[in-house]
């Protein structure tokens, strides 16, 4: 099996797949973690974190309304996927998640951020709630 690293830690490159079982894509789902769940924010999104008595954690992707066009609604949903897929071995399991993606300021356009940004803000995000293993 081929090996991927990720900051330092050497894992299969199957463990960073980012399966259906880990998707939180039910709209009641999404609805009680919104409801019941704590919120973490940092500019251009929010965090919800639900406790949800299962192993694994499932995350799901929303928008703001009126976020840009399609094209635009896709990249972050993409983006943030993919950050998402390179934390997720440093994350405690057990939660449902959803990350809550809205322009900065919202009277302007969304703003264009690339990977190492929402990789950074879901670091941010994680840390603020206290999600990864060590800390």
């Amino acid at each position: 099996m081929l090996k991927g690293s990720i900051e330092g830690v050497d894992l299969p490159v199957r463990s960073l797949r980012f399966r259906s079982f880990e998707r939180l894509k039910e709209r009641e789902g999404i609805r009680e973690v919104f409801s019941r769940g704590r919120a973490y924010n940092c500019p251009g999104a929010k965090l919800f974190v639900l406790k949800n008595g299962l192993d694994h954690n499932r995350i799901g992707f929303t928008l703001a309304r009126k976020y840009g066009n399609a094209v635009e609604r896709n990249r972050a949903k993409r983006l943030g996927r993919e950050a998402y897929r390179h934390l997720r071995p440093r994350l405690q399991g057990g939660f449902d998640l959803v990350l809550l993606v809205y322009p900065a300021k919202p009277q302007l356009a969304p703003v264009k951020i690339g990977f190492a940004d929402r990789l950074n803000q879901l670091k941010f995000l994680f840390g603020k709630a206290g999600l990864f293993k060590n800390g």
